[in-house]
Parts: C-alpha cells; sequence; structure tokens
C-alpha cells in the first residue's frame, strides 16, 4: 500500500501586498497635513524659492538614473541564481564565485570611493553603467560565460552604486538648494530602489518565460539597453563638478576629518552593521523559511520585503519633522532590528511568524537608510564622503568573507549563528547611535564643508 505525502505550499495572502500599497498611500497622502500643524519650524513656501525649478528637475532626473541603476542592480540578483541553476553550478562552485565577487569589493571596492571623490561622481555613477554594460554584452555573446569574471564586474559596480549615487546627488544639492529637498531625496532613493528591485523581478519573469533555451539571454539584453540609456542620460544631463584637489590634499583632508574623528567611527561602524545585517538576511532568508520542508514561492515573498521598505522610507519624513533627533530614531529601530533577529536565531517560527519579522525588520531598513545619509550629510564633509562609505563597508565584506569560509566550505557555524552575530552587530549599532548623539557638539550641526 503505497503512502501518498502531500507537500504544504505557504503563499502569502493578497491582503499583504493590499495593506502595504494602503499604507504608503495613506503615509504619503497625510504627510502634508501633519507638516502643516506639527512642523517645529514653518519655511517659506517650496515654489517660493529661486532655485526651486533647477532643484527639481535635477531630483527628477536623478531619480530616473538612480531608478535605472537600481534595475540593474535588481536583474543580476533575481536573474544571477537562476541562471547559476540553468548552467547547472554546483553549491561549492557557488560558494566560490560568491568568495570571488566580496573579495573584489574588499580588496578593490573599498577603495572605490576614494578614487570617486578624487575623479567626480559623475565618472563614478558613469563606470557603474560601463560595468553592467560590459557584463551584459559579455553574457549576450558568450554560450557559457566566466561567472567569476561577471561576479568581479558586478560586486565592482555594487560597491560604486552604494556611495556615487548619493555622493553625487549632495554634491549637487549643495550648490544653493534647499535642505529639505535634500532629506525628500534620500527617502525618494530608497523608495524608488525598492520599487525598481519589484520591478527587475516582474521584467526577469516576464522575459525568462516558459522557454529557457531561448530566452535565457532576454534578461542580459535588457541590462544592455538599460545600462546604454543610463550612460546616455548622465552623459548629457548634468556636467559635474570639476575636480581640483590633489592626491595629498585630499589625503591630508581624510586624515584630518575622517580618521580623527570619533564620530565618524560611530557613523561608519552603524553603517557597516547594517549592510551586514542586510547580506545575511539575502543569503539565509530563503533557507530558514523552508527550515520546516514546506515549499514557498520565494518569488511572492520578495515583493512583500521590499515593499515593507517601501514603507519604511515613507516614514522617514515623519520623523525628521517631529521633536526626536535622528539618533534617537536610529537606537530605537536598531535596537527593534536586533530583536527580530534574535528572535529568528533561537526561535524556530511558523512561515507566517518569520514573514512578519521580515518585514518588520525590513521597514526598519527603509527607516535607517536615509537617516544614516542624513547624518553623514551633518558629520562628514561632501568632498570625503565616497571614501567614508565604502572604506566603512570593508568591515562587513571581510565578515562575509570570513562566514563563507567557515560556513560554505568547512560548515563550522550554523544559519542561526550567523544570523545571531548580525543581531549583535544591530545592537552594537543602536550603542554607536547613543554614543553618537553624546559627542555631538549641537543638535543638527551642519559643517559639511571644507
Amino acid at each position: 500500500m503505497g503512502v501518498v505525502i502531500e507537500s504544504s505550499v505557504w503563499v502569502p495572502s493578497s491582503s499583504v501586498y493590499i495593506f502595504i500599497f494602503l499604507s504608503c498611500f495613506f503615509s504619503l497622502s497625510l504627510f502634508p497635513f501633519y507638516l502643516s500643524k506639527h512642523a517645529p519650524t514653518k519655511s517659506p513656501p517650496f515654489f517660493d524659492h529661486p532655485t526651486f525649478a533647477s532643484s527639481l528637475r535635477f531630483q527628477r532626473y536623478f531619480l530616473l538614473l538612480y531608478s535605472l541603476a537600481s534595475v540593474l542592480e535588481g536583474l543580476w540578483s533575481v536573474y544571477g541564481e537562476f541562471e547559476l541553476v540553468y548552467y547547472g553550478i554546483t553549491k561549492e562552485d557557488t560558494v566560490t564565485f560568491m568568495l570571488i565577487g566580496f573579495g573584489a569589493a574588499l580588496f578593490v571596492g573599498s577603495f572605490l570611493g576614494l578614487l570617486s571623490d578624487l575623479i567626480g561622481r559623475k565618472k563614478s555613477c558613469l563606470v557603474f553603467y560601463i560595468f553592467h554594460l560590459v557584463v551584459g554584452i559579455w553574457k549576450r555573446i558568450t554560450s557559457s560565460p566566466s561567472f567569476w569574471v561577471a561576479n568581479v564586474c558586478l560586486s565592482l559596480a555594487t560597491s560604486i552604486f552604494s556611495f556615487s549615487f548619493e555622493t553625487w546627488a549632495v554634491v549637487e544639492h549643495d550648490k544653493g538648494h534647499r535642505q529639505d529637498l535634500l532629506n525628500e531625496t534620500f527617502w525618494l532613493m530608497t523608495f524608488f530602489e525598492s520599487a525598481a528591485l519589484i520591478g527587475s523581478q516582474v521584467m526577469s519573469n516576464w522575459m525568462v518565460g516558459g522557454n529557457l533555451e531561448k530566452e535565457i539571454a532576454c534578461p542580459s539584453t535588457a541590462a544592455i539597453l538599460t545600462a546604454i540609456v543610463g550612460i546616455i542620460c548622465i552623459s548629457r544631463v548634468y556636467g559635474g563638478s570639476p575636480q581640483t584637489v590633489t592626491f595629498k590634499e585630499y589625503k591630508v583632508s581624510f586624515y584630518s576629518y575622517i580618521l580623527c574623528d570619533r564620530r565618524i567611527w560611530l557613523l561608519a561602524c552603524a553603517q557597516s552593521c547594517l549592510h551586514f545585517s542586510i547580506v545575511v538576511f539575502w543569503i539565509l532568508w530563503a533557507p530558514t523559511l523552508v527550515a520546516d520542508g514546506r515549499e514557498v514561492y520565494l518569488g511572492l515573498m520578495y515583493p512583500c520585503v521590499l515593499g515593507a521598505r517601501m514603507l519604511g522610507s515613507t516614514l522617514f519624513p515623519w520623523f525628521i519633522n517631529a521633536p526626536l533627533r535622528t539618533e534617537d530614531c536610529l537606537v530605537y529601530a536598531f535596537i527593534i532590528q536586533g530583536l527580530l533577529l534574535s528572535i529568528i536565531a533561537f526561535d524556530y517560527q511558523e512561515i507566517g511568524a518569520l514573514v512578519t519579522q521580515y518585514f518588520l525588520f525590513h521597514a526598519c531598513v527603509g527607516l535607517i537608510l536615509p537617516s544614516l545619509a542624513r547624518l553623514r550629510t551633518m558629520y562628514v564633509p561632501n568632498e570625503l564622503r565616497g571614501g567614508m562609505i565604502s572604506l566603512s563597508l570593508a568591515p562587513t565584506n571581510a565578515a562575509i568573507l570570513f562566514i563563507l569560509m567557515q560556513r560554505g566550505y568547512y560548515r563550522t557555524v550554523e544559519n542561526s549563528e550567523v544570523i545571531a552575530f548580525a543581531a549583535v552587530g544591530l545592537f552594537a549599532a543602536a550603542g554607536c547611535m547613543y554614543v553618537l548623539k553624546r559627542l555631538g557638539k549641537q543638535p543638527y550641526q551642519n559643517w559639511h564643508k571644507l
């Protein structure tokens, strides 16, 4: 007599997507009414500002370019794993490719921010698109592409993405634009990035379809076209600022304003801990969900967590206009994230409970990312911003390399231990924000010009 084992498939309810959409809608719709009644200081109407037209025009062009860049990042992150399976790459080889990628980000990408500060931020953004163009052409013209070459290029492109667009926006904004527009740009970057990542997933699924033999290269074609559009737009729109700082002057300034300032070290530590927790999440979220043997449609989960990040980003303007300092807000957000990862690491949960914790974790991410960008504007000189961001991610890449080797090759650590380590990092980030508040000379002091 045969035994039939029924497989249990967990899918998120459609009400989850409706809840995310309505929450974002009401958060954006009700904020102007909140601002008109509870803003600490009343500023003159935005449209009366003399640089309103140029400010708004740059913001729109910049968000367009940033969205295109996010689509490129999302295409490879969604399509890359599928491509490895299609070409028969083993798990051991996949770990090797990840090690190569994070190694390139550590030993080369950590210094690209310094180079960006010297050659110009717009050129760095241009290099980002060129990297994606090269990878797309490489995968399109070769029947079995060399994945280590693609991983190196994409890892360097991701390193550039982490600092180049933000530094370019801040430098352009410094040409007489309003501070509230820059804060708006920060949370819109997180919002549009998340939306673009969801769009890239939809695009990849639509292009691949059911005929894998004929359509496996379609995402590469889409990446090529997107990169070309980005290169054309960034070449025609804004010329960028001429760089007049020599390497010797930059080195002296970097030592004085970055390496010798404890506040910058605290800010960099918090950024590194957050980035580490995000990377750990995307590596281990699928194994954690399917740990009990049930089948989960990850393609339906992906929009949920990114939608949560979009929702978190819409909360940023509420908090910066509330009587609460940015450092205090970050302390609470980091503690909540640390508690969520601690529960995930040490307490077995049903899939529904795990999804709820993932949702809250990424909602905090959506709030923290623009908040950290705002603090960098307060404490980090614009001329040194790229170098500070790229170097702050070096410890993260080193830690990921170590964990990949211990977990992927030697099997000496468990997934729960890795998640617990990420939770400890988030608690440390909360401590950094608490100390940063106490070390700050005065609230919201802005001295980012050298």
